[in-house]
């Protein structure tokens, strides 16, 4: 007896010393030591764990309508994604306020995200549908690849176990092979990646976070500057401390490694951590960073995995330059009930000694402005401006650059300024129509070109490399769900001035992505 007793008792620490010395220490060691001590400690609080809301369900932009009108409070600013729960919080606050006067989309929302209260659950969303586009990136305003109409098929397994949530929803989607930022394989007739798997525990003070799903800071309506859900989502670790008054978050990742021209193989790694605090109830504050490491030979630093260290000192004041850094600052601000300004600064290099050197480095910074407001009983409005240095995300070492198998950690192109103003029109409670005019002026600058040296550094432009492609953008977006219906849909008349970045050239053309689903749910309760 005493003997098998004795045996379990010394595997665990095997198991955490294999964990200490493996690849993955910096990802897990801090988890399973969390963990521990959450497992054998009663939690003070009673309440249950809820899965997030992934940024492209068709009914989230209704709730971020409700967001830029005011209605509801944010229950993440700056940060998306936020927890069902988080999202019934804030609708119930402005419900109890309003009582039986409250918006449509009120009631709409809340039962859409209100989940049940049983301490283990379970839910299952199925949809079968198809996607239509014109070119298969994404991104609208930098569109590329072949058209095409492709079908889609998702299926979202969640499970709650008391305090800890699993999600895993596995897709079928052919349209990845078209995509050009796609990192997965190109040679396959049916192709699928998992857009959300993760497992997280949800304590009080504390949320614990492994797996993948879309990750967005900054101001809705544009890919945040240090992180965002440009690329697809990324096997990451995370922890949210604290409560949005005031707290902490963190996540890391390992990058796809690169290969050098000498077959070295290159291993990279990514880190961001951003501290919070509400000044009152108005203004709200972010501090962030962001690295990423690389080399030959590299481990993932302790120095740079420190969530409650300045990485700027770890680096470039501390022990010596080593590794990319980009600092940022959030500024979110309700003007009064229904006016919301918000800002987003990220400066990822200051020539500060001598600047009239001719090989000195240009500065490299980005920028993003946004307000939004209530329009109207029903209509919201956002508008935002947003910029990036012509060298900005880039590094003097390629392998450095702020990206992941050549696509944006946050931005992906840099080198461009861009003005949009959007209304959100409710068609019915539970249908938005969202009219857009874009503006964008992109300069030649690419986050895949060499870093210019010598001379060539200095003579750079900060903004707008060579010939200036200019677009002018008119779109539509309907989004919603009805029943089993599901769609997200934008489309957009594209005028482009100096097209292609050929001076006299103009181009006129329609670009738009359409999905519509048709699905189901089912839940219960688990014995």
């Amino acid at each position: 007896m005493f003997g098998s007793k004795d045996k379990q008792v010394v595997r665990l620490p095997r198991i955490l010393h294999e964990l200490a010395f493996s690849p993955m220490r910096y990802l897990l060691a801090p988890a399973v030591v969390a963990l521990c001590i959450l497992a054998v400690r009663p939690t003070s609080s009673n309440a249950q764990a809820s899965p997030y809301i992934p940024l492209d369900d068709p009914l989230l932009p209704l709730l971020e309508h409700l967001i830029a009108r005011g209605d509801i409070r944010d229950p993440s600013p700056q940060v998306r994604p936020f927890r069902r729960i988080e999202a019934v919080e804030a609708i119930r606050s402005a419900i109890g306020e309003s009582d039986d006067d409250a918006d449509p989309i009120l009631w709409t929302v809340l039962s859409a995200y209100e989940d049940d209260s049983s301490t283990a659950r379970w839910r299952l969303d199925g949809n079968l549908g198809a996607q239509a586009y014109t070119n298969a990136r994404r991104d609208p305003l930098h569109p590329s690849g072949p058209d095409g109409v492709r079908p889609y098929v998702d299926l979202g397994l969640t499970g709650v176990f008391g305090n800890v949530v699993a999600v895993a929803r596995p897709t079928l989607e052919p349209r990845l092979t078209d995509d050009p930022a796609w990192p997965g394989r190109r040679n396959l007739e049916v192709t699928g990646r998992h857009a959300d798997a993760y497992i997280s525990a949800q304590f009080k003070w504390i949320r614990l976070f492994y797996g993948q799903m879309d990750m967005n800071w900054g101001p809705v309506g544009v890919p945040g500057i240090g992180l965002s859900n440009y690329g697809y989502p990324r096997l990451t670790m995370g922890f949210e401390l604290g409560r949005p008054s005031l707290g902490l978050r963190a996540v890391a990742a390992d990058l796809l490694d690169e290969t050098a021209a000498d077959g070295t193989v290159i291993h990279r790694y990514f880190f961001a951590h951003r501290f919070q605090v509400q000044i009152d109830k108005r203004l709200a504050l972010g501090l962030w960073e962001t690295t990423v490491l690389a080399g030959p030979d590299r481990n993932f630093d302790g120095r740079y995995r420190n969530p409650v260290s300045l990485l700027l000192l770890a680096n470039e004041y501390g022990l010596g330059d080593d590794g990319n850094i980009l600092i940022g600052l959030d500024v979110d601000w309700q003007v009064g009930r229904h006016t919301r300004i918000q800002g987003q600064l990220a400066i990822d290099d200051v020539s500060y000694q001598d600047r009239s050197a001719p090989d000195r480095n240009p500065d490299r910074w980005a920028l993003t402005l946004a307000a939004s407001g209530a329009l109207g009983r029903r209509a919201s409005w956002r508008a935002l401006y947003t910029q990036a240095s012509s060298l900005a995300f880039r590094a003097f070492d390629p392998i450095e650059n702020f990206t992941d198998a050549g696509i944006g950690l946050g931005r992906s192109f840099p080198d461009n300024d861009q003005l949009t103003l959007t209304l959100s029109v409710p068609a019915t409670p539970r249908w938005l129509l969202t009219p857009e005019l874009t503006i964008l002026r992109q300069g030649e600058g690419r986050l895949s070109d060499p870093y210019p040296t010598g001379t060539a550094r200095g003579a750079t432009p900060q903004l707008f490399i060579g010939v200036v492609e200019k677009t002018f953008r008119a779109a539509l977006g309907v989004s919603g769900r009805q029943g089993p219906l599901g769609v997200s849909a934008n489309i957009g008349l594209h005028h482009r001035r100096d097209a292609g970045h050929v001076e006299g050239r103009t181009t006129t053309e329609v670009e738009g992505h359409l999905q519509i689903t048709v699905g189901i749910t089912r839940g219960g309760v688990l014995k």
